[in-house]
């Protein structure tokens, strides 16, 4: 029996992120945990965050001197058979013969699991532009030496460095804007907020992601926390704000929990508090839990919802900047947003905006999702094609079949056609053809979809989800059912068709807030491009032939 007091154990590496515990991953730690007890072989688990590649979750990473050698889709019922093929030794010590990647699609049936080799490797990974993301899947969450040794705290010390105009102004002269739908320029909400008079201002971090098809703000909460904590204490410290709270949709008590937990750890380092790393100045953050209401990641209704009332859109002016929270100035930014300024201070304005294209400068996290074989977090420069997403990192549809339609920008998102999936993922050149961004959810569709149908849920989305404080999204929903169902049914006339462009019209134009205004993207993206899911003869869903 091997001295376990003392041999040096081997590090293996199993996510602790939502996807991998919802397809076993606490159970297999604790299989590979209790076999290697039992025979005498000592193991060091580290539970990380998830690389992003969920198609090969659970992803078990054991540590070498030539990186980590990973292996796939690893279920408790394996791990014996596992350890009887030599693991973790074989890898550890032969870990140059196996840094080629042996299989990158990974295995759900292999009675062993598959060796995917060196993680790095792995042409999904080794692709991106990871520079938010960069932590991801490497570093204890919870460990504080584990984030300073990989470029942690930089930002925030560089912040200290500066005062609050220059802060201001070096998130103006990054280009980055908000990475959760908007795309308002991020450097002009803060320095708007750093120059309002006031006793006490707040940093509110939405986190309320409830966008179809979204899992990149979950996935930093959960699998680096440290960084979200750094750009909200940057951004607190740029504004003259002394508190910050992250608003976290109640549906992600994972990502609570690694919130509250890296909080209290960074406190007791003294990156937050009454002394924010020595420099007499003060922050102070804490979680608030959403109560599950999709409006309320509009910033006003979030708002509202902090403050103890119904998450109804207030109007403006005035402006959060001016007048947010309990009537103070408040900075409201998204996850991504805040966790992406620490890069930003670390390394400068100009090299984020070196990446990019146009105004839409830095990169952006695409996350994966619908009908599609690889499904994952994809972190890249601004100007990347669906058409390239879809096939070398997607790897196509998982039905195997063409693939019809991708909706971009969460349900509230058009659905584009083949014939633009060649566009280059920007603000202004989705802007240009009616679709957006937004958070950067891609959901594919293959050909057997109906587009129809999924019309149909946009505006039943809207109607169930509607504040109901104006009359365009309120009232404009519901008719808009009846109208699509009408269509549905058979009634093609054009007096039905001019009829469900009008009610778009009314809800881009009157109403709120992005609610009402946004639903119409689906319901006219899918008339225009897909008018035969709708019984209707090509182009008889335009606007113009309507």
């Amino acid at each position: 029996m091997t001295d376990l007091a003392t041999k040096t154990p081997y590090r293996l590496y199993i996510p602790r992120d939502s996807a991998a515990l919802a397809l076993g991953a606490d159970k297999l730690a604790a299989a590979v945990s209790a076999e290697a007890a039992r025979r005498g072989i000592a193991v060091d688990i580290v539970r990380n965050g998830s690389r992003g590649l969920f198609w090969l979750e659970p992803l078990v990473e054991v540590a070498t001197p030539s990186g980590r050698i990973g292996y796939s889709n690893v279920q408790a019922a394996q791990v014996a058979a596992l350890f009887d093929s030599g693991w973790p030794a074989c890898a550890a010590q032969d870990g140059e013969r196996e840094t080629a990647v042996e299989n990158p699609e990974g295995s759900w049936d292999a009675a062993m699991p598959a060796c995917v080799g060196r993680v790095e490797d792995i042409p999904y990974l080794a692709k991106q532009q990871r520079l938010t993301f960069a932590r991801v899947g490497i570093t204890d969450p919870l460990d504080p030496a584990d984030y300073v040794a990989h470029g942690g705290l930089a930002g925030l010390r560089a912040c200290l460095a500066l005062d609050a105009e220059a802060a201001c102004q070096t998130v103006l002269d990054s280009g980055l804007r908000g990475r959760g739908g908007a795309a308002f320029p991020a450097g002009i909400k803060w320095r708007t907020v750093s120059r309002a008079e006031a006793k006490q201002k707040y940093v509110v971090c939405n986190a309320d992601e409830g966008d179809s098809g979204t899992f990149a703000d979950r996935l930093i909460m959960e699998s680096d926390p440290f960084v979200l904590i750094e750009g909200m204490t940057i951004a607190a410290l740029s504004v003259g704000a002394t508190e910050g709270i992250v608003y976290v949709r109640s549906e992600y008590p994972h990502a609570i929990a690694a919130l509250e937990a890296a909080i209290a750890v960074a406190r007791r380092e003294g990156w937050l508090g009454a002394d924010v790393l020595g420099s007499g100045r003060a922050c102070e953050l804490r979680v608030a839990k959403a109560a599950g209401a999709y409006i309320c990641g509009e910033e006003t209704a979030l708002l509202e919802s902090l403050e103890g009332k119904r998450g109804v859109v207030r109007a403006k002016p005035p402006i959060p900047a001016l007048s947010g929270l309990f009537g103070q100035p408040t900075l409201i930014n998204n996850v991504i947003t805040l966790a992406s300024v620490p890069y930003i201070f670390a390394h400068g304005a100009q090299t984020y905006r070196e990446f990019g294209m146009g105004r839409s400068q830095g990169t952006l996290p695409v996350q994966l999702a619908g009908n599609i074989r690889r499904g994952g977090l994809v972190e890249l420069a601004f100007g990347v094609t669906l058409r390239t997403l879809l096939d070398e990192f997607g790897g196509g549809t998982a039905s195997g079949r063409p693939a019809k339609a991708i909706q971009v920008g969460g349900p509230l998102g058009a659905y584009l056609p083949d014939a633009q999936w060649d566009l280059p993922m920007d603000y202004e050149a989705y802007a240009a053809v009616g679709a957006v961004v937004g958070h950067g959810g891609v959901v594919v569709h293959d050909d057997t979809a109906d587009m129809a149908g999924l019309a149909s849920y946009a505006m039943a989305f809207c109607a169930h989800e509607s504040c109901g404080k104006c009359t365009p999204c309120r009232i404009g929903s519901t008719r808009g059912v009846e109208v699509i169902e009408r269509i549905r049914r058979g009634d093609t006339s054009s007096r039905q068709v001019t009829l469900l462009h009008d009610l778009c019209d009314t809800m881009v134009s009157g109403s709120l807030c992005a609610m009402g205004g946004m639903t119409p993207f689906p319901v006219r993206s899918a008339l225009e491009h897909f008018p035969a899911d709708f019984g209707l003869p090509d182009g008889a869903g335009c606007a113009e032939a309507a």
